[in-house]
């Protein structure tokens, strides 16, 4: 009997690619938005061409599309875990920075707690207590913290806010659908969707070669390739492995947008992102979800 075929990349880093790729979010989105385009027609394009590429990839591995029910639930999950997602995630990047903006997605697994706390009234034990806790200490010392080409202000930790809930919407979707469809046909709906959505809002700008470099990049690597770096590589990785590994996100973003842009979070600031990231780590020690989240 011979041996299984050994992987030809080793799991830790697929996982870290697609954190690094996460990490490029708000770098890639701040560079489109330099380059003359306004937020929310950095976040359709994103939309949309990601969207096209799942569609692609759904079609070659045939994968059947959710239908009747499922087909509307998908929907309405495009208008909130993509529209609203991916616009205030730009908005939060333009109002206060790249870093603060991917720092407080991490948010996100409070908001999963405190959802499935008020809907399903599952426990909040101390784990979630202190993570939750620890999410808004984070915030609030964010809030006092400022820094160098870090604007926090009301509008910026909203919309920051904002993208972590919407970003959480993807764990509560992901546990009844991400089993029943292939997650690229989930995304061949909701992306469109989301696409379609944002566009009553955007006002389409002239854009030059770097301008479309970005808003491709963005697409391609930060959202269609990062998604399927993280499942594969989650296929054969624990999932609280991997949420630890991915947590390197927000650093690489924070490390990015100091050397491109000059952003430099306070040492206040710094300490409550380490809390934000701590309790998103605290709560990912759980028994894990099964399955990825997809930025």
């Amino acid at each position: 009997m011979t041996a299984a075929p050994r992987a030809l990349i080793p799991a830790p880093l697929l996982i870290l690619t697609a954190a690094v790729l996460w990490g490029l979010l708000g770098i890639l989105g701040k560079q489109a938005q330099a380059a003359g385009i306004a937020p929310l027609e950095v976040a359709f394009w994103r939309a949309a061409l990601a969207g096209g590429l799942y569609a692609l990839h759904t079609a070659v591995i045939r994968a059947p599309l959710p239908r009747g029910r499922d087909l509307l639930v998908t929907a309405a999950f495009g208008v909130a875990g993509v529209s609203v997602f991916y616009g205030s995630y730009q908005l939060a990047v333009r109002a206060g920075g790249a870093s603060l903006a991917s720092v407080l997605l991490y948010t996100a697994p409070a908001f999963v707690a405190l959802i499935g706390w008020a809907a399903w009234r599952e426990r909040l034990g101390r784990r979630e207590a202190l993570a939750i806790g620890g999410t808004l200490g984070g915030i609030g010392l964010i809030s006092l913290g400022g820094g160098q080409g870090v604007t926090v202000s009301p509008a910026a930790l909203g919309l920051g806010l904002t993208a972590g809930f919407t970003y959480s919407l993807y764990y509560i979707y992901g546990r009844a659908f991400f089993d029943r469809y292939a997650p690229p046909a989930l995304l061949a709906v909701a992306l469109p969707v989301g696409a379609v959505c944002l566009l009553p809002f955007v006002t389409f700008s002239a854009k030059t070669a770097p301008a479309w470099g970005s808003l491709i990049a963005l697409s391609f690597f930060s959202t269609y390739l990062a998604y399927l770096a993280y499942s594969a590589g989650l296929r054969r990785l624990n999932a609280t492995r991997a949420s630890v590994i991915a947590s390197l996100e927000p650093v690489v973003a924070a490390a990015l947008a100091a050397a491109l842009f000059g952003e430099r979070p306070a040492p206040l600031a710094l300490l409550g992102a380490a809390l934000v990231i701590g309790a998103a780590l605290l709560l990912s020690l759980q028994p894990a979800e099964k399955h990825p989240p997809v930025e």
